[in-house]
């Protein structure tokens, strides 16, 4: 499960970014993910809770947006969504798409932080 050791990398990323900020709480990661990536979603959902355990994300999300796999059709000269992850042709004329131009990814896009001594401190 490569899940796990991806989760545990994304939240070492994210509580280094949390600590070069003076110590903010990180109350979401979000991701990108292609479905061609090779990452299946609900284990890293999974493994990504297991990861945050003890950590100063413990209780954060992972929100992740799933990317629809797109190719270059050179016979359309277009860029088509393609159908299915398993046949890489262009959905239009049918012809083959060698040219995957997204859904390979697996990338973190943005934080959502609080300053937790802001937060404190406005309890009074």
């Amino acid at each position: 499960m490569h899940e796990l050791s991806i989760a545990l990398s994304i939240v070492e990323m994210a509580a280094g970014e949390a600590e070069s900020r003076g110590g903010v709480r990180v109350n979401a990661v979000h991701l990108k993910l292609g479905q061609l990536s090779g990452v299946v979603k609900e284990s890293l959902l999974f493994s990504y809770d297991l990861a945050c355990e003890g950590t100063r994300l413990e209780g954060s999300c992972l929100v992740i947006e799933e990317i629809t796999p797109v190719a270059y059709c050179p016979a359309c000269r277009m860029e088509r969504a393609l159908d299915s992850i398993q046949r890489f042709c262009c959905p239009v004329c049918g012809g083959l798409t060698p040219e995957i131009l997204q859904g390979k990814e697996l990338e973190v896009v943005a934080l959502e932080i609080s300053d937790e001594h802001a937060t404190a401190s406005g309890r009074s």
